[in-house]
């Protein structure tokens, strides 16, 4: 079982990784991440929204996604839906998009 902090450096990472592929500055949404006990489920976007408040650089596509506690997987999440959908979907074992950090390489 991962903690907390080893959840939020895998989080880190992937959105490190997403930043990198895509050649934009991105970082969590700290403030609106949410705790399961199976995980934690984190938002992220352009570093000059989140952190600096610029409205025009935020971006779109930027799917939530969860850091599997048990197994420190991400499991990414869509933005065409509200986050209840898909927390129940993942809840009742239907949401298959797991990816990881290799995945991404």
């Amino acid at each position: 079982m991962l903690s907390n902090i080893e959840i939020t450096n895998a989080a880190k990472d992937y959105v490190k990784k997403l930043s990198h592929s895509w050649e934009v500055d991105l970082t969590i949404a700290e403030q609106h991440s949410i705790q399961k006990e199976y995980g934690i489920i984190f938002y992220f976007n352009s570093k000059r929204f989140v952190k600096d408040k610029i409205e025009g650089a935020k971006l779109i596509g930027c799917s939530p996604f969860l850091v599997e506690s048990k197994t420190g997987k991400i499991v990414v999440f869509g933005t065409n839906r509200s986050i209840d959908y898909y927390i129940q979907e993942y809840e009742a074992g239907r949401w298959p998009d797991i990816q990881s950090l290799s995945d991404l390489e």
